[in-house]
């Protein structure tokens, strides 16, 4: 038998092993399907509102970058920058993240006045597309959150009144005399004067 005639025979068999076993394969059950998955609810109809927003922000001089969390529609300054977020959402952990937050950034300036500088939407899955970029501050949203290690505002209002409240009250001094500036004397009408004026 020839080389050839042992790679024909060969491949004979190899081409019948094939068939016998595309024909044991589509008589065999179909195995089980998963379920198909629910086709996805419209992107706005699982948005989470949250009440904090966290935002880092970068002092270019000192290359210090600080991370801070804000509450909705309250405004932190950082630097010379005021930051008010006005919403905050998120998605639920078994979705594709998008956190997303409505802000506007106010800068002060040096003559003391109050210029808008920024309103828009920052996305936290994309820093550098709507990141505040200052001459010396950069600010950009890394999440939304429901709970923050800063007290609420309205928390350490109610704690201001509580403290004041459980304060007895204190009873108001009669007059108080202008305090004598240590380098002027006053003179006391009671006594004669006894400078020497000659």
């Amino acid at each position: 038998m020839s080389f050839f005639n042992r790679i024909s025979t060969g491949g004979m068999t190899l081409a019948a092993g094939l068939v016998v076993s595309t024909a044991a394969f589509a008589a065999s059950p179909a195995p089980a399907t998963p379920a198909a998955p629910a086709p996805a609810a419209p992107a706005g109809s699982d948005r989470i509102t949250n009440p904090v927003a966290e935002f880092a922000g970068i002092d270019k001089i000192t290359g210090r970058i600080i991370t801070f969390d804000v509450y909705i529609d309250e405004t932190v300054q950082f630097g010379a920058l005021q930051v008010t977020p006005r919403v905050c959402y998120s998605r639920p952990q078994n979705e594709e993240p998008k956190t997303d937050s409505f802000v506007e950034v106010d800068e002060i300036t040096l003559d003391r006045k109050i210029r808008r500088i920024f309103t828009g939407w920052m996305f936290a899955e994309s820093p550098g597309l709507n990141a505040v970029e200052h001459a010396v501050y950069d600010v950009w949203l890394k999440e939304c959150k429901q709970k923050s290690d800063v007290p609420a505002p309205d928390a350490t209002k109610a704690d201001a009144t509580k403290a004041d409240a459980s304060k007895p009250a204190a009873t108001k001094p009669a007059a108080a005399k202008p305090a004598a500036s240590p380098d002027a004397e006053q003179s006391d009408p009671t006594q004669p004067d006894t400078s020497d004026s000659n």
